[in-house]
């Protein structure tokens, strides 16, 4: 399987994807914001129909898109008057119409829209590589930073506030993080299936964890867990990548429950 290029700029891929999904998705579980990734799948399917009639990357501008409706969604839930339920409701939608609005004008609905709906490792290439390579270890290296803060702000924004915490700052930080990981997560598990990965290996961990950076260890453990084991076994079973990524970590999910039931029970 090594032996073949592009599996292997896969698996490289995959392992930034795998560990910066459910670091990102860890915040956004912990605030119970958990289909904001789902939104912004949809929000970068309109950017990618964009590249398309445009004709220019459509990762660019997926990843661009990604990043304006998140902030949208942090504008609309902080200072438009917005429950947050309802500033991603209108965000989502919005995304989805325009999505097919503009895929029905650029006359692109053909394989290659399909993979970044669903994933495709064929589709990876050494340029790919080098973004998300860039972007991801950026975006780990700022929840590293920022954790205490990302993590006040988080679990009580009030409480943070009165300590000094740049709030506003810490929850638009979160929301571009997320942004950026469905954008670079799309090649591999595709924009309908990004959302689960930033969700399910949080779940997992948060079944069996015993502190909140436990949670985010045990997740992105999971995670990097579920997209290795995933590509190896779509590319000897001929599966989707994505699909089966996604079905390892609901496995993942469904396992540390019942553990954490056994463990409670005794």
């Amino acid at each position: 399987m090594l032996e073949l290029e592009f599996m292997r700029i896969a698996f490289a891929v995959g392992a930034v994807v795998g560990i910066l999904a459910p670091a990102v998705g860890f915040f956004l579980v912990e605030r119970r914001q958990s289909l904001v990734g789902d939104g912004l799948g949809h929000v970068a399917f309109a950017g990618v129909a964009a590249g398309y009639l445009l004709d220019i990357s459509p990762v660019l501008t997926a990843l661009a898109f990604a990043v304006l409706g998140a902030l949208a969604i942090e504008w609309l839930r902080s200072r438009g008057g917005t429950a947050g339920d309802q500033a991603l409701a209108l965000v989502f939608y919005t995304g989805i119409a325009l999505g097919i609005v503009l895929v029905s004008a650029a006359d692109r609905l053909d394989v290659g829209l399909f993979q970044f709906l669903f994933g495709s490792i064929l589709t990876v290439t050494w340029s790919d590589l080098w973004v998300v390579l860039a972007l991801g270890l950026g975006s780990l290296a700022a929840i590293a930073i920022l954790y205490r803060g990302l993590v006040g702000a988080v679990l009580d924004e009030e409480g943070s506030r009165v300590a000094g915490v740049r709030v506003g700052l810490m929850n638009t930080t979160v929301a571009v993080l997320a942004a950026l990981t469905v954008g670079i997560s799309m090649r591999i598990v595709g924009i309908l299936l990004i959302a689960a990965l930033m969700v399910l290996p949080v779940m997992a961990a948060q079944r069996i964890a015993w502190s909140l950076r436990s949670t985010l260890g045990l997740a992105m453990v999971f995670g990097l867990g579920s997209v290795l084991a995933g590509l190896t076994l779509s590319y000897y079973g001929d599966l989707p990548p994505g699909g089966t990524i996604v079905l390892l970590a609901a496995g993942l999910s469904v396992g540390a429950l019942f553990v954490g039931t056994a463990v409670r029970g005794r």
